[in-house]
């Protein structure tokens, strides 16, 4: 008898997705210090400090029966919100490199971070008390996912942080999928993603004979081509990023191209084995610049420490931890556990293939970290806790 209590304890536990987790956060404070071995920076002690800050918020979670969330969700999603307006529009906002991000009560932190969790659950609250069947009921649900989701997504916008805000439809995406709507709706959205990407890349072309036409480099066209342009709610820098991906040519690679060139090349010296810890030029030299390379770049600095095999070590981690997740989602007892599990994997796979992608020249430049490797208190804490909440739905799953 006691044996058996003893085992089913153990299947109430995953132990898959924490030891991913810790691994990963061990590989973070690891390379955070080399990114920072050559001019004494501390940013891996306080990496440490976040970690088992976030490490507790992850057991507290963990141990929360996942459904209490549905019945807070409004709470919580309000919450968010109030804070994302605070950072814009009242004297605890700060601003960092001309953007209003962060929070200041005490100790700085990005309410972004929050938002993203509130939307994963106010998405999942809506779509499990809604019912999803004939056109008219999925009109209705698209109409309260598309209210509560602007919100954030507006906000955030404001910022602006556009990298975070375009996490959001992803999570809407793959929660409305999963609640079996209409495929007439995902053809129509796959539609629609294409047209604005396509809108951005023509307004692009625009840019760039914008610039021929004038005599202009991206630096001297700030805040001269926003007239003109098709999506006036892009920035000047966001502008330049997406110019320097689709069109290297055109950006001065001393300047706004400076920080891609040098990932590349940080991730194509590496190697099959990589340069041996502490001992890769980019970022010790300073080349793959100080103020990133610990944070937004250091996929860059492990896959020129470490090589190729590394790297792999990185992504498998990365892989099991999604697919780990994708298990959990399939198994929840019920409709609003698997989407909240989904809600996560999905937030993750965006942060890790955007990330990653970036720092190989793939995808233009943005602002979104790696998780558990990237410097940051915020999101290594939010992090920790959306893990937890995938082990809550996974700890007070339908007995079998």
């Amino acid at each position: 008898m006691v044996n058996q209590k003893v085992r089913y304890e153990h299947s109430r536990l995953d132990l898959i997705s924490p030891a991913c987790i810790i691994a990963l956060a061990v590989i973070g404070i690891f390379f955070i210090y080399s990114a920072q071995h050559f001019n004494g920076g501390s940013a891996w002690k306080s990496q440490i400090r976040w970690f088992v800050l976030g490490s507790i918020a992850y057991t507290v979670v963990s141990l929360i029966d996942y459904k209490i969330m549905l019945k807070y969700s409004h709470l919580i999603y309000a919450g968010a919100i109030v804070l994302l307006a605070m950072v814009l529009w009242t004297p605890f906002g700060m601003a960092k490199q001309g953007a209003q991000r962060w929070l200041n009560i005490g100790y700085p932190f990005q309410p972004v971070e929050i938002a993203k969790l509130s939307c994963i659950i106010i998405g999942a609250s809506i779509l499990t008390r809604s019912e999803v069947g004939s056109i008219r009921d999925s009109v209705q649900v698209l109409g309260k996912m598309a209210l509560a989701i602007f919100i954030p997504f507006f906000l955030i916008l404001l910022q602006p942080d556009l990298g975070s805000a375009m996490t959001i439809p992803f999570i809407v995406f793959a929660q409305l999928y999963a609640s079996n709507l209409s495929k007439t709706f995902f053809a129509t959205s796959i539609l629609l993603f294409a047209l604005f990407v396509g809108i951005i890349a023509l307004d692009n072309v625009k840019y760039s004979q914008f610039l021929d036409e004038n005599g202009l480099s991206p630096i001297e066209a700030r805040g001269k081509y926003e007239p003109h342009s098709w999506v006036p709610l892009l920035e000047d820098y966001q502008r330049e990023r997406i110019l320097g991906f689709i069109n290297p040519g055109k950006v001065d690679t001393q300047g706004i191209g400076w920080n891609r060139e040098q990932s590349v090349i940080s991730v194509a010296s590496g190697g099959m084995f990589g340069k041996g810890w502490t001992n890769g030029y980019q970022a010790q030299l300073g080349y793959l610049p100080r103020s990133v390379a610990h944070n937004d770049f250091i996929f860059s600095v492990i896959a020129e420490e470490t090589g190729f095999l590394g790297s792999v070590v990185v992504l498998s981690l990365f892989g099991l931890l999604i697919g780990n997740g994708i298990r959990i989602a399939s198994i929840a007892r019920d409709r609003f556990g698997t989407l909240l599990a989904l809600g996560v994997v999905t937030l993750f796979s965006v942060h890790i293939f955007v990330n990653i992608a970036m720092t190989i020249g793939m995808m233009p430049i943005t602002g979104l970290p790696l998780p558990f490797l990237s410097h940051g208190g915020t999101f290594m804490v939010s992090c920790c806790i959306l893990q937890g909440i995938a082990q809550s739905v996974y700890r007070f799953r339908k007995d079998f």
